[in-house]
């Protein structure tokens, strides 16, 4: 006789299933707590994770890079770094709690260049660019918007952005944004006034881009940043053209050269044309100094002040640094901590005169030094 078939049912019990714990939400990175960013421009040469630790030593909470030599092109596979050294450097950056990472292109990368030699080997060095970015988890990447030779300046808009576009195809940026800065306007550059730098940004909506503003270039380009009344202008001009709230990075530097001199020379702060009292009122302006809520909400940012003044004698990195510091109102106590302190600012000496920075002439000079 067959076996009767069973009469009873198994019912499924949808509390066996297996249900993997929901992932955690990305932590906040430690720089995005809403505090002011004062970094500077550190080497790589040697270890790349040694650009870190020189950023802490000069007092610094943020940096700016290259990601390989700024004045050659890369040789080989695009240059790549190494993933353990990737690695080491992320881990060693969260430790220190640094932030923005800001890599700045290679200088020789033209992505407005009608050479079409020129315009392939700038797109493949950009595209590098971006991995490298990518490796190190860099928040920016800033790359100068090109020359045009031919004075086709609205050629030149759109072959940047379909630079860019070739550039990062196939690339998942994440939280990486792209910052195209402004020039001095030297020759064909592009970028240089505001309105042509936002018509840079506008023409490729699709990506995430935002602009850098170097103070040096703003002065040489004719922005009367050094006086009060001039500041004000500029940062309206800046906002009804690129939008401040598309600029992510401002580069702290004096000028060597004049207004309206339409050259780029660095000069350090407080030593130049645009002056102490000018990046005083810089750092502090409610505009820029601002805290914003990230775009995912969860943390807050201000915009990185990073220098990149000339080192002519030892010392002067750090000088810089304590220099933007003291006009913030001080370097922060835990980050003062691994910062040599023999040095002073312009702005402690002028202080410590009584506000009068006098100087020797050369005949006392002459005197004093006939004394010893």
């Amino acid at each position: 006789m067959p076996d009767t078939p069973p009469t009873s049912i198994l019912q499924y019990d949808d509390t066996d299933e297996y249900r993997p714990e929901p992932a955690p939400p990305p932590r906040v990175p430690a720089w995005q707590d809403g505090s002011i960013r004062i970094g500077i421009h550190t080497s790589i040469a040697g270890d790349i994770v040694g650009a870190l630790e020189i950023a802490q030593r000069l007092g610094a909470n943020a940096l700016q890079i290259f990601s390989t030599s700024p004045r050659m092109w890369p040789r080989g596979g695009g240059a790549r770094i190494a993933a353990a050294d990737a690695t080491r450097f992320k881990a060693r950056r969260d430790e220190l709690g640094l932030g923005p990472l800001v890599v700045h292109a290679n200088y020789l990368i033209n992505l407005a260049t009608p050479d079409r030699v020129l315009r392939v080997r700038s797109i493949q060095a950009f595209h590098d660019e971006i991995v490298r970015c990518l490796d190190l988890g860099a928040d920016f990447l800033v790359v100068h918007p090109g020359s045009v030779r031919d004075g086709d300046r609205k050629r030149g808009v759109l072959d940047l952005a379909e630079a860019l576009r070739q550039a990062s195809r196939g690339l998942k940026l994440g939280t990486l944004r792209i910052l195209l800065e402004n020039t001095a306007g030297q020759g064909g550059v592009l970028g240089w006034r505001m309105e042509e730098l936002a018509a840079l940004l506008d023409a490729c909506p699709e990506l995430p881009l935002g602009a850098c503003i170097d103070t040096a270039h703003l002065l040489a380009a004719g922005y009367e940043i050094h006086t009060a009344e001039g500041l004000e202008q500029t940062l309206q001009r800046i906002e009804q053209t690129v939008g401040l709230r598309r600029v992510h990075v401002v580069h702290i530097n004096d000028s060597r050269v004049p207004l309206g001199a339409r050259v780029d020379r660095h000069q350090h702060i407080g030593k130049g044309h645009i002056g102490l009292k000018a990046f005083k009122r810089i750092l502090n302006h409610p505009v820029l100094a601002a805290a914003n809520a990230t775009e995912d909400g969860r943390g807050m940012v201000r915009r990185a002040f990073i220098l990149e003044t000339p080192i002519d004698k030892p010392g002067d990195d750090l000088r810089n640094v304590r220099a933007l510091w003291s006009l913030v109102g001080g370097m922060p106590v835990g980050i003062a901590a691994a910062v040599p302190r023999k040095v002073k600012t312009p702005w402690e000496k002028k202080r410590a005169k009584g506000g009068v920075a006098r100087k020797r002439s050369k005949k006392t000079r002459r005197s004093r030094k006939s004394r010893k």
